[in-house]
């Protein structure tokens, strides 16, 4: 009983940080005028890493297990200046990190500008370091790329987004090379999956999820 004790609190505690936060995430957007992904004629053969930050990775995470081609997801720390940080340090907002995710994906089963179109469809790209009540340098939306192509097609991608007036506002996204990556603590990972009950999850991540199933729906796994 003592061991499950020491594995659920920090769970428990977490849950009840990210719920007194927020019980508001953004919707995934629908509009109609939203450009669609660019091919990458460019794209190499191999698995690939994409690293992306849009509030908290909790919900960033379940999204992108969701898509075809994703073949594993990480939840952790980047952008910031202290080295292994805690999840209490990076609340506290003062190491400079972002909480991202760090997607592993086949080039040839789904294109890093198609994760990019998910990545801004999946969050509110136009509040500066805020998800809903999320308020945080933490929260804020950021691209970390990993090679100059990443960077190219991230910025064209913006761009257009704008251009089209998707958002009443220029999007805020951040889009800069990646730093150190450093994996959350165990508990974080595959959060949704193993704490679906959370009030959390049931209240912010689920129905994103619903609306996920509904606009990228030949994009996601079978279930």
């Amino acid at each position: 009983m003592r061991i499950a004790l020491l594995v659920l609190v920090p769970v428990l505690v977490a849950a009840a940080l990210c719920v007194a936060l927020s019980f508001q995430q953004s919707e995934v957007t629908v509009a109609e005028n939203f450009p669609a992904p660019a091919p990458d004629e460019a794209a190499a053969g191999g698995l690939q890493l994409a690293t992306f930050g849009s509030g908290c990775f909790w919900c960033t995470e379940a999204v992108f297990q969701h898509i075809k081609g994703v073949k594993k997801v990480v939840s952790g720390y980047t952008g910031g200046s202290v080295k292994n940080p805690t999840y209490r340090q990076v609340c506290d907002g003062n190491t400079g990190h972002a909480e991202v995710v760090q997607v592993t994906f086949d080039p040839k089963e789904v294109s890093y500008p198609e994760l990019l179109e998910v990545f801004w469809r999946t969050h509110d790209p136009t509040t500066k370091n805020r998800q809903g009540n999320d308020v945080g340098t933490q929260y804020r939306s950021a691209v970390f790329t990993h090679t100059e192509r990443q960077k190219e097609l991230a910025e064209d991608y913006r761009s257009r987004i704008d251009a089209a007036g998707v958002f009443p506002v220029p999007l805020v996204t951040e889009i800069v090379p990646i730093g150190e990556f450093y994996p959350a603590e165990d508990y974080h990972q595959n959060f949704y999956a193993e704490n679906g009950g959370q009030p959390y999850c049931r209240a912010v991540i689920g129905p994103k999820l619903d609306k996920l199933k509904k606009v990228f729906r030949e994009k996601l796994k079978a279930d």
